[in-house]
This record gives C-alpha cells, structure tokens and sequence, in this order.
C-alpha cells in the first residue's frame, strides 16, 4: 500500500483557490474582532448585482477619505483592482469582493509577511505590475527598441531582461503554501519587459503617500485636508515632482520602469509605502462596534471629537510637513511625526558657529540639519561678492558641472546623525547610520561607508586649523596640511561643506572616485557639484520629553552661569577681592583657570 499523496489530483479552480488563501489570510493574518469589523464594513459598503458583492471606485474614495483634488482615486483604484488579483495577476483588473479586498489589506499592508516568507522585493514587484501599463504606444517604444529591451539591450532600463524578472515569487510562494506549487510552477502574470508606470499617475501616488505617511491606525485623513488647499496643495505638489525626480527625467522619458523603481525604492525610499498600512487597516475597524456603551446598554459616553495632534511643534522655514514626510520614506516615522523639536534656526538664533554650539551640543539624541540655498552661477561674467569670492578660492577648482536644473535653483541638502555633537579635533564624529542627503530638487540618499569614517566635522578656527566650519565626508581641518595647497578645503568624494560664517556651502558626488565616507548616489551615476549661497539652516532633534527635559535643564543652568558672570563686579583693582568672588562662583579654582581676566 503506497502513501497517499497531500496534495489533490488535479488543480483547482482560479476561484476556488482564492477563495482558500483568502480564507488562509484572513484565518492566520486577522484577529476575529478584525475580522468581524471587516465582514461588516464590507458589507455596509457593497454594491449588490446578480447575487455578487464587490466594492466599486469611487466607494473606496470615500470610505479613504482619498481627496478628490490630487485626483489620485482613479491610480489607486488601478493598483488595488490589480492586487486583488493575487495570486493570479493574468486575470487583473478582478472584481473587488470580500476575498479579493481580503487579498488587497493583507499585501498592501504586509499582514502576509505572517504566513509568506518572501520579502519587500517581491511585494515591490507586485506593486508594480499593479500600477504599470503595458500599452506599447503609450510606453514609448517602438517595435524594434521593444525588441531590443527584450534582449536586455536597452541600458538601464532593459536590466530587468537578465534578471528572470517575469517570475512573481510571491505567488509561487502562496500556491506552495497552499500545497498546489506543483500545478502552478509558471506563472502567467504580465510580462515586466517593455511595461512602464505613467510619471503622472506616479506623481500622483506619491502626492497620497506623503499626505497619508504620519497616517495613525482608525485616524481619519480627512484630519489633514488643509495640507490640500491653496498655498499648501502647491507644497505638496513641489514635493511630490523632487521625489518623483529620483525615478525619471520627465522630459525624456514618459514613465518609470521596473529596474529603476527597483533600484531608487529600497536605496533611497525604503519606507515609501509604508503609510498604505495605517491606510487600508481602515477596513479592519468597523464604526458599529461601540466600545463606550455600557455593558446595560442603559447609556452611553460620549466619543470624543477627533482632533489631529501637530505634527510638528514649531514653525520653520525649511521643515514643512511635507517635508517631513519625505523625510520618512528613509528614516522611520516613529522618530519623526510629533518627536522633533527645532533646535537651531539660522533665521531666529543668528547664522553663526556661536548660535549653532549653544542650541544644539547638548542634545542627547539624533538630530537632523537641513540647509537650502540658491545655486551660484558658473557664469565667469558674474560679479561676486567678497565673501563668496573668498569661500570660492578656498575650494578646488571645479572639475564637474552642476546638478541637473536652472541656475539660481533652490537646492536643499540634509543630514541625519545619532551621536551628540561635538568639536572635532583628530576624528571626526557620527556612526555608520549617519545618512547625507538631497530632498530638492531630486530626493537623494547617501549612505555611510563603513571603511571611511570621516562623517561629521565641527572645526571653529584657531591656530592648528586651516579652515573653520562644518563639513560631512571631509577629512578633519587639522589633517588638511597633507593636501597639496593648505589654503584649499580637502574636499571628499561624497562631501558637503558649509563655510564658518553660514553663507556657503558645497556639495560634491564625484561619483568615479568612490572611496569617500559617504557612497555615492544609486540614482545619479555621474559627477557633479553643487556649489549655493545658504538662505536657511535648522537642526532639530529627534527625541521625546526626556531629552527636551535634558535640553531645557542644561540651557537653564547656562543661564545662571551668564547671570553669574555678568553680576560679578571686577575692576576693583582689588586682584585678591576679585579672585575670591570668582572662586566663590566656582569659575576659577578647582583647576579653572581665570586666564586673560585676570
């Protein structure tokens, strides 16, 4: 008697096999209160024909609160009428009924991650086929480049031919869970060859997923709708095009495919999908479930109105909430919406190196410097001041054109450090999660080498350093007298430079050096510099109360230090007297030394 195998004899149906894993999801990926919640707001909101139930576009719209003005409802539709397609993604766009919309929370909020073991490669993929066209006349290509691109011939955008990338690992992976890997070892599902998403439907997702990124569970968006009406709608579209920059040049190609959303996702936006979670958990909560009514029923408590907390504390010139957005498609929400605090602003504390150490050396926490400016012209006819004269002959002589864009364009460059700040004298400071960055007018991430140290400079001018200011990827000023001219700033490989006095700054990707603290750009494989005339510089700190606690005790001790020093009477002529009341204030003594006021 032979063993009987576990697998059935024959394939099942596209439907019946849906109908298991969607029931598999939902059993192993759900709570039973959220499922409960589910089955009940699917059915509040269901269209009903011929005995079938599924949600239609503008339904979804609503439910979201998805704003009707960024026109985004169509896109999202796209992509979510696809993934509730899985695992067969041939048979895209599906009706969206419960299995299919029980497919659709699992994926778009990584709840699958519970029972499948494939990673974010694999759901990258998938969202992409979700939301690309495969019309060949609206991708652009002619029949012989398509042919071409086939072959992997196409540069860039033909790698995905040498990579198996038509393969959908993550449906494989759900038939093997289900046991039938063995009746669908090949997949049928739309050819990534020549398929390309629209820049404009991108543009538009991404103008969502900054509205929707400190997005809480069961927080209703509509919390946020001022960030989508005049001056503010403007912000977000400007965002939106800088991190759309990151995928394409607009005016050369009409969208984006997959071996450049794969390479510029997890490089340089890993968390960009990130607030869909919080998004489509919406589904799970079902406003019928009072969990302020007694157990008698005899009475109700009131449901506190929903308010938005801020997002951020203060107001700043550089750091809008789009910003911080952005800032979180690379660094996690969770150290951002609502944790930071404005440490430093060049527009209120004084563009000075003075200003700068007061507000910021004693944070006990990450912080992040943001500095925009305009970019200085390469025109030889232009006249330029003294001081900009002066930092220009400090520099190298430009070997690379500027970035890509107009002249006098606004550029912004950041920085994330975990370690406190400090003055640096033979190494420079920060760990290997120090991140250097560009958010405009092309959001760009450059990552910490682990060789190379030199990440984060502070140098104040004095006898043993040949330049003053703060530098990131640069070697420390006091190693400067090893470059060829020692008037000339030792710039690095992947560096930015601001000038001591604020007003400067450069940035350089010399991208065919490599070797630098910092590595150079996933997105832009050339050599070029930025060099600007700085209009704002913040830092601000990521932390809770504690450290806002530290900050306020050590600013409040530097003032009784100054009130101290400022109401001790010297020039008495008295050298003893004075000595005494300085020791009494514990300013000399205790191996202080009184130096030049005595």
């Amino acid at each position: 008697m032979g063993q009987e195998s576990s697998a059935p004899a024959r394939a099942p149906s596209h439907e019946q096999l849906t109908k298991e894993l969607a029931r598999k999801f939902a059993e192993k990926c759900f709570t039973p209160l959220e499922i409960f919640s589910f089955k009940d707001v699917f059915k509040s909101l269901a269209d009903h024909e011929q005995h079938v139930q599924y949600l239609k576009e503008d339904t979804i719209t609503r439910f979201l609160e998805i704003p009707d003005i960024i026109g985004v409802s169509p896109v999202l539709f796209h992509l979510v009428s696809h993934v509730g397609a899985f695992p067969f993604l041939q048979d895209a766009p599906a009706v969206l009924g419960a299995e299919q919309m029980v497919m659709v929370i699992t994926i778009m909020t990584k709840r699958y991650e519970r029972v499948l073991a494939k990673g974010a490669a694999d759901r990258r993929k998938l969202l992409f086929r979700s939301m690309a066209i495969y019309d060949r006349k609206q991708s652009g290509l002619s029949e012989d480049q398509g042919h071409s691109e086939a072959k992997g011939l196409v540069g860039e955008e033909g790698r995905e031919a040498d990579e198996d990338s038509d393969s959908d690992d993550l449906a494989l992976e759900a038939f093997d869970y289900l046991d039938y890997g063995k009746f669908f070892k090949q997949q049928d599902s739309p050819p990534l060859h020549g398929a390309l998403v629209p820049a404009d439907n991108l543009r538009k997702l991404i103008m969502l997923l900054l509205l929707v990124a400190p997005l809480d569970a069961q927080e209703s968006l509509s919390l946020y709708s001022d960030r989508v009406s005049g001056a503010a709608l403007d912000s977000l579209r400007s965002t939106a095009e800088c991190v759309l920059a990151a995928f394409l040049d607009v005016e050369r190609s009409p969208g984006i495919r997959f071996a450049r959303f794969n390479t510029v996702i997890p490089s340089s936006m890993p968390f960009l999908f990130k607030g869909f979670t919080a998004l489509f958990e919406h589904f799970l909560f079902s406003k019928h479930l009072d969990f302020h009514k007694h157990i008698d029923g005899t009475k109700n408590v009131p449901l506190p109105i929903e308010v938005a907390q801020p997002l951020l504390q203060e107001k700043a010139s550089i750091m809008t909430l789009d910003v911080l957005s952005q800032l979180s498609f690379f660094i996690p929400g969770t150290s951002l919406f609502r944790r930071l605090r404005l440490l430093y602003s060049g527009d209120d504390d004084g563009f000075s190196m003075g200003s700068f150490e007061t507000k910021v050396f004693n944070w006990r926490a990450p912080t992040i410097l943001l500095v925009r400016g305009t970019r200085l012209s390469d025109d030889t006819s232009h006249k330029s001041t003294a001081s900009e004269s002066a930092f220009l002959s400090a520099l190298p002589p430009k070997r690379f054109q500027s970035g890509s864009g107009d002249e006098s364009e606004s550029l912004t460059f950041g920085l994330y450090v975990s370690q406190p700040w400090k003055h640096t004298n033979r190494e420079c400071f920060g760990g290997q999660d120090t991140l250097l960055f560009q958010l405009e007018p092309i959001h760009d991430i450059f990552r910490a080498s682990t060789i190379n140290k030199d990440y984060v400079s502070y140098t104040k001018l004095s006898a043993s350093t040949s330049h003053a200011g703060i530098s990131f990827g640069c070697p420390p000023s006091h190693n400067a007298q090893t470059y060829r001219r020692s008037s000339t700033i030792a710039l690095g490989t992947i560096s930015l430079v601001l000038d001591r006095s604020f007003e400067f700054g450069c940035f350089t990707h010399d991208y065919t050096s490599r070797g630098g603290a910092f590595q150079p750009s996933a997105v832009r494989e050339l050599d070029f510099q930025e060099r600007f005339e700085i209009e704002s510089l913040e830092v601000w700190g990521c932390g809770g109360d504690e450290e806002v606690k530290y900050q306020a005790e050590h600013w409040a001790w530097e003032a009784r230090e100054a009130e101290a020093r400022r109401r001790i009477n010297l020039g008495t002529g008295d050298i003893e007297a004075d000595r005494a009341l300085l020791e009494m204030a514990g300013l000399i003594g205790q191996n202080r030394s009184g130096g030049s006021m005595m």
